[in-house]
């Protein structure tokens, strides 16, 4: 496994227990602004692992694409900024 990969598998089982945590928050009818703040916290880290994955995606995919063959490292170039528009909306 990839080094970005690894990363946000890490993150993504941590925002698991997360969860669990707010599922019980919320069936015990916890504050609401606590409940929102490990919400905002679980976003957080799904947004970090998002970016581990893209970093490992420019480091080996696009980079190996852009120096084997213009019309695939376009392509994959493309595909990063199609998700970049997407992650800033």
């Amino acid at each position: 496994m990839k080094e970005g990969k690894a990363k946000a598998l890490k993150k993504l089982k941590i925002v698991r227990g997360q969860m669990d945590g707010v599922i019980k928050m919320l069936e015990e009818d916890r504050y609401c602004v606590d409940i929102s703040t490990q919400l905002l916290a679980m976003i957080g880290q799904i947004k970090k692992a998002n970016i581990d994955i893209l970093n490992d995606h420019l480091k080996t995919c696009v980079t190996d694409a852009v120096r084997s063959n213009k019309e695939d490292g376009e392509e994959k170039i493309n595909e990063i900024i199609t998700v970049i528009d997407k992650y800033i909306k």
